[in-house]
């Protein structure tokens, strides 16, 4: 269960003054660390307005309190994939995403980009 979400870097940029032609999204688990009943998870979140116009990127780390099975298979998968199990993914990577959507219309307001409107909810399949 996810129990927080703390913002440890944010930057945004407007490179150029050019109306928003498309928008990138980026999510990337950089770290998992794992005490007792706990999981910090590092992570980087970046909004990439196309054709270079600006961007957003978030850093910051979304602790959880989970059970001792579920935290056994989160660090087995990152020690072994640097990956986190894939039901667990979908959760963590949906949380950062409106999160981070949230706090980006904020920063976007302040370099007057227009806001990263949260996409739907990820889903994640397997590679065949």
């Amino acid at each position: 269960m996810i129990v927080g979400n703390k913002v440890t870097r944010i930057e945004a940029a407007r490179e150029k003054q050019e109306p928003r032609k498309g928008l990138n999204f980026k999510i990337n688990i950089k770290d998992v660390n794992i005490a007792a009943k706990r999981v910090d998870i590092t992570y980087e979140y970046t909004a990439e307005y196309t054709e270079g116009i600006g961007h957003i990127t978030l850093e910051g780390v979304m602790p959880a309190e989970e059970e001792k099975a579920l935290l056994n298979e989160i660090k087995k998968e990152w020690a072994e994939k640097k990956k986190l199990p894939q039901n667990y993914a979908e959760v963590i990577l949906n949380a950062i995403n409106y999160f981070s959507g949230i706090n980006g219309v904020l920063a976007a307001r302040i370099v007057n980009l227009s806001p990263p409107i949260v996409p739907p909810r990820f889903t994640l399949t397997k590679k065949e």
